[in-house]
C-alpha cells in the first residue's frame, strides 16, 4: 500500500471509531442546520478533526480541504487532502446506516489516493491511480452490463440545491423507463463505491461538493469505469454534477441525460 494512502486508511479508522461510539447515543447528539437539508453534528466536526490530526502528524505541509473547516494549510502547497467525515449526515442522525468516510488526496489537482470507510459493515474501499481500485484487499471491477434495460442506477435526490429539481425529475423518469430500476440511498460516496464494485450499474447526481466525489472518483475510474460530467467532459469536480458507469453504460446515460441539460 502506497505510504500516503496507508496515512488516509489510519485516518479513515480513527474517525469511524468516533463515529460509531457516538451512533450507540444519537439521542444526545447536538445537531444543527447549515441551510435547508444540511446538517452538520458535534460528531461530524470531531471526526474531521481526528483525521487532520492524522494527516497533519504525517504530513505536515500539505494542504487540507474539509467539508466542515474549509480550507486550510500552506498555501501553493502541491498535495491537497479533500475530506468528509461524514458524508450521508442525514442518515446517521436518523440511525440510518448508510454513511462513510471519504478521504481523498490530490497532487497538482490531480487525485492520486482514495479512501471511502464504510464503518457499519467495516468495508473499506481503496484506490491508487494506475494501481487499481480494492474493497478489504479484494480488487474490484464495475459490473459488465452493456444494456442499461438490465441496469439498476444509483441516483441522489437534489435535496439541498433544489434550483435542478425539474430537471433533475425529467432525468429520473427517463432513466426508470429505460433502466432495470433507480435506488436513493444518501451517499455519494458509496454510491461511486458500489459502481466500483458493480452493485449498480451507473450513477448520476446535480451539485455534488469536491468531498462527497473526489475519492469515490477515483475509486469508480480505478475499477474501470467513467467519471464525466453531465456532458460527457471532466468537470465534474468543480461543477459537481457526475455520471459514472462502466464505458457503455455511460454512454447510453449521457444519451439519456443530455436532452435534459443542453446550453
Amino acid at each position: 500500500m502506497h505510504p500516503m494512502l496507508n496515512v488516509a486508511v489510519k485516518a479513515a479508522r480513527r474517525a469511524g471509531n468516533v463515529i460509531q461510539r457516538a451512533s450507540l447515543n444519537l439521542d444526545t447528539i447536538r445537531v444543527e442546520k447549515k441551510k435547508s437539508n444540511d446538517f452538520v453534528t458535534e460528531v461530524d466536526r470531531a471526526a474531521e478533526q481526528a483525521i487532520i490530526d492524522v494527516i497533519n502528524e504525517a504530513y505536515p505541509r500539505h494542504a487540507i480541504l474539509a467539508e466542515e473547516s474549509g480550507a486550510k494549510g500552506m498555501g501553493g502547497a502541491e498535495f491537497e487532502w479533500i475530506i468528509d467525515p461524514i458524508d450521508g449526515t442525514t442518515n446517521f442522525i436518523h440511525g440510518h446506516p448508510q454513511y462513510a468516510i471519504s478521504i481523498a488526496l490530490a497532487h497538482k489537482g490531480q487525485i492520486q489516493q482514495a479512501v471511502v470507510f464504510d464503518p457499519n459493515r467495516n468495508d473499506l474501499y481503496t484506490a491508487t491511480r494506475g494501481v487499481g481500485a480494492f474493497l478489504n484487499d479484494r480488487r474490484i471491477r464495475v459490473s459488465r452490463r452493456i444494456q442499461l434495460n438490465e441496469c439498476v442506477i444509483s441516483t441522489g435526490f437534489p435535496v439541498v440545491d433544489q434550483s435542478m429539481i425539474d430537471t433533475y425529475l425529467a432525468i429520473l423518469k427517463d432513466v426508470i423507463g429505460k433502466s432495470a430500476g433507480a435506488r436513493r440511498e444518501g451517499a455519494a460516496s458509496l454510491d461511486l463505491c458500489n459502481v466500483a464494485c458493480g452493485r449498480v450499474d451507473g450513477f448520476f447526481e446535480f451539485n455534488l461538493k469536491p468531498w462527497d466525489i473526489a475519492a469515490g472518483s477515483l475509486i469508480v475510474q480505478e475499477a474501470g469505469g467513467i467519471v464525466t460530467d453531465m456532458h460527457g467532459e471532466q468537470t465534474w469536480l468543480e461543477s459537481g454534477d457526475i455520471v459514472a458507469a462502466s464505458p457503455k453504460v455511460l454512454a447510453q446515460l449521457l444519451q439519456i441525460i443530455a436532452p435534459h441539460v443542453k446550453g
